[in-house]
């Protein structure tokens, strides 16, 4: 349940209800136990958390991923926070492994919010000392916090799968639109030099999770594709730019993104979609429900296992990416 070092700092690991495998997962990997607690909703929908062992001193860390129902996790986290502030925690550092509200990073009309602003805002005063999160929807959003943030990545997992699965020769890596080719020629260097396509698309500002791919940009033609993204919602996009890349006479097409939402109905249409791999990792609980034959679900606890440790110990993040982050 604590893990004392030479200096006598106790490293504590709490976990919220919305992913308790992964919780565990990561507690496995460094060779602790999660610190106990009780939680529960009263009948109105009202919160509670209490953590069973003294809190004092200790270097607490909060690993709370946010699937739906989104907000009431985001709460609870908010709570265990301050519970442990209240409890006398020497630093608190929460574990976001996918941020809440990251695509409302900025106003694309006027009257609107910078709802990822605000959740940095309300973990600050809750008593959050550090965020860790993995592939934000924007690097911006790092600067929303007054304070460190950890900004993980989990493309060395998946290209890594990629590489040992599907060798480097005759790959392009596909990026979903134009904003996000600078990660696709990340995953380039990752996967020998790969050359790299986009799908040119149109977003609707009026129309949420509605977009319409036009026509792809780049030689795929009877190569195998690899479609990055950071995160599947409700899978039109992602549905809609594999038959793009198969209409332009690709050969294989895998699909790998870090955070699978799934929304419906996103598991049906990627189930039933021309892609021949969807390639996730496990930031998000995924139900058997939405579990297909294609997908396949690779675990982050390793790589935040690994960032809790350099945090707790004072080393560098950045070199769990070769001093590429």
């Amino acid at each position: 349940m604590t893990w004392t070092t030479d200096n006598q700092k106790n490293l504590m690991l709490f976990s919220g209800r919305a992913h308790p495998d992964l919780a565990q997962a990561v507690a496995d990997e460094l060779g602790i136990t999660l610190t106990p607690q009780t939680a529960r909703n009263f009948a109105n929908g009202e919160i509670f958390v209490r953590y069973e062992e003294s809190v004092r001193g200790s270097d607490a860390f909060v690993i709370q991923s946010c699937p739906a129902p989104l907000n009431e996790w985001v709460m609870e986290a908010l709570i265990m926070i301050d519970a442990l502030k209240r409890g006398s925690a020497k630093r608190i550092s929460v574990i976001l492994p996918f941020y809440p509200y990251a695509r409302q990073d900025k106003k694309a009309r006027g009257r609107e919010p910078i709802s990822a602003r605000l959740i940095a805002d309300l973990m600050k005063t809750a008593g959050a000392d550090r965020i860790i999160s993995v592939d934000l929807h924007t690097d911006q959003i790092q600067g929303f916090f007054d304070g460190p943030v950890d900004h993980m990545h989990a493309q060395g997992q998946l290209s890594d799968y990629v590489r040992g699965k599907y060798g480097i020769d005759n790959l392009v890596v596909v990026s979903p639109d134009s904003g996000r080719v600078r990660v696709a020629e990340k995953w380039s260097d990752a996967l020998g030099g790969a050359p790299v396509a986009f799908i040119h698309k149109t977003r609707d500002p009026m129309v949420a999770n509605q977009i319409v791919a036009h026509r792809v940009v780049g030689e795929v033609e009877g190569r195998t594709c690899v479609v990055i993204d950071d995160m599947i919602d409700t899978g039109g996009t992602i549905v809609g730019a594999v038959s793009k890349l198969k209409e332009a006479g690709a050969g294989d097409v895998i699909i790998a993104t870090t955070h699978a939402v799934f929304s419906d109905p996103a598991a049906e249409r990627l189930a039933n979609s021309e892609a021949d791999e969807v390639i996730v990792t496990d930031t998000l609980p995924i139900p058997q429900e939405k579990r297909f034959e294609k997908l396949t679900v690779i675990s982050i606890a390793p790589l935040l296992a690994q960032t809790i440790r350099e945090v707790f110990e004072h080393g560098s993040v950045t070199s769990l990416f070769d001093g590429n982050a």
